[in-house]
């Protein structure tokens, strides 16, 4: 009856997670996810993110099978069944010089996955991700319809706003060589839909007919990630672990729509159904060439005690084209440093000793260069692994991190966002799929 219990809340929460984010539309406030293919998430478990990022060259941290998919090597490492699923939050407030700043928020489920040893030195690893959020709206008023007279006292006001986002769904098998080597590798199918609106109105002008261009792209297609990791041990609990993963360059199949119409206003200023379509068109399948991006990572980990480490990606955002066509977006590098300390990881009286205080920080220069500026992020990471009381060989623990940073600027006009992303995800370890012998 426990397994079948077992099976049952996994689907539930599986079925729950994909059909939140196949209906969920903009999940991010962010006027830069309008460039390229929009955020492109970290596609860390919280654990990770509250240690800045760090992924590369980390498996088990204190003890505790963690699924990493940003370096599938480290599956390797995995002798439990393991679930992660957790939610999503993020609180983002706009400043822009001259104008009133914005507050937004966004809340979603975050990620689902699993994996499965299938040898003492090896395990199977599957589950959704989010891979990038779409998700803006702004409006820029300019004074004049377009009449070049001193005295068209008009104003037009074009508005820009777009959602949708793409997901990740992967497959991976990682394993060890020897006592020292783990290769891994994921094959994913990349999905989704984006959308962008752009429109035209001259509010102050009755019987004005106003215009309004839809695009829309329709997403699907096949990714591949690798990794390696290489330990050297110092003795039973100490090691440096050095890794490396990417994501290969891969093309992704596009069908996208391009629709021009034309509508008025009601009393009220809302938008009436349109009165035609000038242009509307379908093109056939194109394709989105993603980049290749290369991540370095280093760790040292005192088992059941403390793990420091870093990483560094690039990523070549240059190479990424729609249609053909070069998005103008430039090579993006990361920099993620943080760790973990626990206090007594076995100690049976004092609970906040057993706990895991988790801290980072990040610098990111992004892939966007906005009226000749770099955009770049800075951030700061902490969070909490809690551990709950083991029952019959499964293991539980409740992963808490929020990580508070800043991307863009005040000066060419630009916009700073300040953000605080928060994470909460529930992490079983158990011994599934195990005949047991009885004397």
């Amino acid at each position: 009856m426990i397994k079948y219990t077992r099976f049952l809340i996994t689907f539930l929460f599986a079925a729950i997670s994909f059909a939140a984010h196949s209906q969920s539309t903009a999940t991010s406030s962010s006027p830069y996810s309008r460039y390229g293919i929009g955020d492109i998430d970290p596609q860390l478990m919280p654990q990770n993110v509250a240690m800045g990022g760090i992924g590369v060259a980390t498996n088990k941290i204190g003890y505790f099978n963690n699924i990493n998919v940003i370096n599938p090597a480290s599956y390797g490492a995995i002798n439990l069944t393991t679930i992660d699923i957790g939610v999503y939050a993020n609180f983002l407030t706009l400043n822009q010089t001259g104008s009133a700043s914005q507050t937004n928020s966004n809340f979603r489920l975050s990620h689902v996955a699993f994996a499965v040893p299938v040898t003492k030195r090896s395990a199977l690893s599957f589950g959704l991700l989010p891979y990038s959020e779409r998700g803006y709206n702004y409006k820029n008023s300019v004074k004049g319809s377009g009449t070049t007279s001193p005295a068209d006292t008009n104003v037009t006001n074009y508005t820009y706003s777009g959602d949708g986002g793409l997901s990740k769904a992967y497959f991976g098998y990682g394993f060890g060589i020897g006592k020292h080597l783990l290769l891994g590798g994921n094959v994913s199918y990349i999905f989704g839909t984006l959308k962008d609106i752009s429109t035209t109105e001259i509010p102050g002008l009755g019987g004005t007919i106003n215009s309004k261009i839809e695009q829309s792209n329709s997403i699907g297609g096949l990714n591949y990630d690798y990794g390696i990791q290489y330990s050297f041990d110092f003795s039973e609990t100490k090691h440096l672990v050095l890794g490396y993963s990417a994501s290969a360059s891969s093309k992704l199949n596009s069908t996208s729509s391009f629709i021009v119409s034309q509508y008025t206003n009601d009393s009220n200023g809302n938008e009436d159904i349109p009165l035609d379509s000038v242009v509307s068109k379908q093109d056939p399948k194109s394709k989105i060439k993603l980049p290749q991006t290369n991540r370095f990572g280093i760790s040292f980990q005192s088992d059941g005690k403390f793990l420091v480490g870093a990483d560094y990606t690039m990523s070549k955002w240059s190479n990424l084209s729609i249609g053909g066509v070069n998005q103008g977006l430039t090579d993006s590098r990361t920099i993620n440093i943080g760790g973990q300390y626990t206090p007594n990881i076995s100690t049976l009286r004092n609970y906040l000793a057993s706990v895991d205080y988790r801290l980072g920080g990040i610098y990111d220069e992004t892939y966007m260069v906005v009226n000749n500026t770099r955009i770049k992020r800075y951030a700061v990471t902490a969070g909490l692994g809690l551990p709950l009381r083991p029952n019959n060989g499964s293991f539980y623990k409740i992963n808490i991190s929020a990580e508070v940073g800043r991307r863009g600027s005040l000066v060419n006009g630009l916009v700073r966002e300040n953000y605080v992303n928060l994470h909460l995800g529930f992490t079983l370890n158990d011994r599934w799929f195990q005949k047991y012998k009885f004397d």
